[in-house]
Parts: structure tokens; sequence; C-alpha cells
């Protein structure tokens, strides 16, 4: 049976920040806590274990869940925010 997809309801019409975040060359998209310039750095939870690796966030967008870059059941979200090293000084 085939069901139509302009009469359902959408589940979550909120919108989400996405950050591209480069660990070691290797970028992937996470939920980030707000807007963040790029070159920001953070700890994001890498790899398949999920150990923490600090990375340089390459751009930042707005999502809704539609057109989010990563199926929102497997997103993961960014840790920490590090300050900026030029700030202390």
């Amino acid at each position: 049976m085939i069901h139509s997809l302009s009469g359902g309801v959408l589940a979550d019409g909120g919108i989400y920040t996405f950050a591209k975040v480069d660990v070691d060359g290797t970028p992937g998209w996470y939920l980030a806590p707000r807007m963040l310039a790029a070159g920001t750095r953070v700890i994001v939870p890498f790899g398949r274990t999920g150990a923490r690796a600090q990375g340089r966030v390459v751009r930042c967008e707005n999502c809704t869940p539609q057109t989010a870059p990563v199926p929102m059941g497997r997103v993961r979200s960014i840790v920490s925010v590090l300050p900026d090293p030029q700030e202390n000084a």
C-alpha cells in the first residue's frame, strides 16, 4: 500500500544550527549550540568510538530537519567551544 506524503503533519518545524567541523582533514557535520565563526576551535565526538577530538569549524548554517546535512537521528553535537587564544593575549 502506498501512502500520500502530502497529507502528513511534520513532526518538527524547528530550526537547527549545523557546523561543518574539520578534524585532522576529515570534515563532518555536528549540531552547534549557536552560529560559530569559521576557524572556531571545538571539541567533538569523532570516529566510530566517539572519542573526543579537537577540530575547527569550516562553516555554519541553519537548517530544518528536512534540509539537514545529516539525518537528525544520527547527528552528533559539539561537546564544547574552545576559547580563542588571542582573547587572552
